[in-house]
């Protein structure tokens, strides 16, 4: 796959499982360098370039922020440098994802306790998930307000934008 002049954006792109756009994008917003370009215009990337993108693609899997993912990478560019800001980044997303874990579970009780109202059989006029759905008054949890605290009613509401 690697060629002697390197990979083009689409190998780069099947090799670590990131579209082509998001690549792009990582350019863009700096987090992936420039790279050199052939006579034909074509990006080609490197060895160095791939490990930066498995990286990247890495820590957007665990959650990490695009910010986080930036200070990391500063971190990883100076490999003397103490590992103590590398933690407090890493410690930050485990709390993050504990709290995301909590109204998870918090929206799973309500979406259970909604489920179990209704034992179908019924029009959806008289159905209580419908009912429960259309009136938060209902609602046993004020899991919006958790959500807002969290973040996910935030990131549902505009949808993913740029996945990895």
């Amino acid at each position: 796959m690697f060629k002697s002049n390197g990979l083009t954006i689409g190998d780069l792109s099947r090799h670590a499982g990131v579209k082509v756009p998001t690549i792009r994008y990582y350019e863009e917003i700096g987090l992936m360098p420039a790279v050199g370009r052939t006579g034909g215009n074509q990006r080609r990337y490197g060895k160095a370039e791939r490990e930066r993108l498995a990286f990247i693609r890495h820590s957007r899997d665990l959650g990490f922020t695009i910010e986080d993912i930036r200070e990391l990478l500063a971190l990883s560019d100076r490999p003397d440098t103490p590992c103590d800001a590398a933690h407090a980044i890493a410690s930050r997303q485990v709390d993050a994802i504990e709290r995301r874990i909590g109204q998870l579970q918090a929206l799973r009780g309500e979406l259970d306790r909604i489920a179990t109202s209704c034992r179908g059989g019924k029009s959806v006029s008289d159905c209580r998930i419908v009912h429960a759905l259309s009136d938060h008054a209902m609602c046993a949890h004020d899991h919006d307000a958790d959500a807002a605290q969290t973040g996910l009613a935030r990131k549902n509401r505009r949808g993913a934008k740029k996945q990895t």
